[in-house]
């Protein structure tokens, strides 16, 4: 199947299966059963994985005009895969041959999703502060701890979780392991967490308390390499969240684009004002900004080698543009920018979670200030 069938594909289970009830689901933050299951049968949950494993083998840049689809009709359908696909990314990448065997095939199927476990109660942006420990025990370890905001936590059964196996360690990373964890004995999910946006997804807690596993579920087989894995898994994340911005941008400018020509003041359509054109003309150029930067950035994953710099930029620049477009579309809309019975305000509360996950603004401008002078050394 080409990647133009493969698009085609998507966009017609977009408008089939989720434009007409996106505006019920997501008011009602009921997780989307239904189109979960369509979309492990279009291959979405094995979208990057290598077709060895079961999976479609897309290449970043293919995944990136997907995620821009699918974000384009309701973002948080990207993130129930996306997590999955970093864990999925973390095993094949840095796996052994025996966990690849065990799981790439049931996560490309969707049989088994997931995701990505790392943040703690008190502790985020530096995830060298985690607290969860792996303690040897016999031939295994004992695991205790507790993640948070973990997407896919109430529906997902396999988890890439971020530990401490030597806490006194030094440096702080050489301490760190990340285990491949499903749920069962010792392993459950906590509370769900209410949100603002970004709903239909469960962001939830995992709770781990003395659950004991065989070393061979320690990602690699060798421990201390959790920071460096989960880093460079990130850069998949960072083009899925950068994507996801693009797609809220362009959602927005559509909106606000059908709403000028509709809506009148003074007699005319208010696409005939300037005032609304120059906000639409600022809407469209930063949409397409974002949407270089992040085929870039794909393009540059695809290459091989590692694109912090590229990704950071491109997670940096379009999750802004979300965020700055779906307030824009609001104003452009007037009144009813703040009801419910249109979607911009859903943009505008899904766009703010762009700028935390996978790293906050802040976070992304320093490793692009870091990358620059590595890259840059006189």
């Amino acid at each position: 199947m080409s990647d133009t069938d493969i698009l085609d594909a998507v966009d017609r289970f977009l408008d089939r299966e989720v434009r007409p009830h996106v505006t019920r689901l997501e008011h009602d933050d009921i997780w989307p059963e239904e189109i979960v299951a369509g979309m492990a049968e279009l291959g979405l949950f094995g979208a990057t994985i290598s077709p060895n494993h079961g999976g479609l083998g897309l290449p970043a840049a293919t995944y990136a005009r997907i995620v821009e689809r699918v974000a384009r009709v309701w973002m948080s359908l990207a993130g129930i895969f996306n997590s999955h696909l970093i864990a999925a990314a973390m095993v094949e990448r840095f796996g052994t041959e025996a966990q690849k065997r065990a799981f790439l095939p049931e996560m490309a199927s969707g049989a088994k999703r997931g995701g990505l476990a790392l943040t703690e109660p008190d502790c985020g942006t530096d995830l060298q502060a985690i607290r969860m420990r792996a303690v040897r025990d016999g031939d295994g370890y004992l695991l205790n701890g507790t993640k948070t905001w973990i997407s896919n936590g109430l529906h997902g059964q396999v988890f890439a979780v971020l530990v401490k196996t030597d806490p006194n360690a030094d440096p702080v990373h050489r301490g760190m392991s990340a285990f491949l964890l499903e749920k069962g004995p010792g392993f459950a999910a906590g509370r769900k967490f209410e949100k603002l946006g970004y709903k239909g997804i469960d962001s939830a807690e995992l709770i781990f308390e003395d659950h004991r596993v065989g070393a061979e579920r320690l990602i690699g087989g060798v421990e201390g390499k959790g920071l460096p894995h989960t880093l460079a898994a990130l850069e998949l994340g960072r083009i899925n969240v950068a994507a996801r911005g693009v797609g809220v941008a362009q959602a927005a400018l559509d909106e606000a684009h059908r709403n000028s020509q509709n809506r009148k003041t003074v007699g005319k359509p208010i696409s005939e004002h300037q005032a609304s054109q120059i906000k639409l003309a600022d809407m469209a150029t930063r949409t397409e900004a974002a949407r270089l930067l992040t085929n870039a950035a794909a393009e540059a994953y695809d290459r091989g080698g590692r694109t912090s710099l590229e990704t950071s930029m491109a997670k940096l620049f379009a999750s802004e543009a979300a965020v700055e477009n779906s307030l824009e579309a609001m104003r452009v809309h007037g009144g009813y920018g703040y009801s419910k019975e249109f979607p911009v305000e859903r943009l505008y509360r899904d766009a703010p979670l762009l700028v935390i996950g996978e790293g906050t603004s802040e976070v992304q401008r320093l490793v692009i200030a870091r990358q620059l002078i590595e890259r840059n050394s006189v």
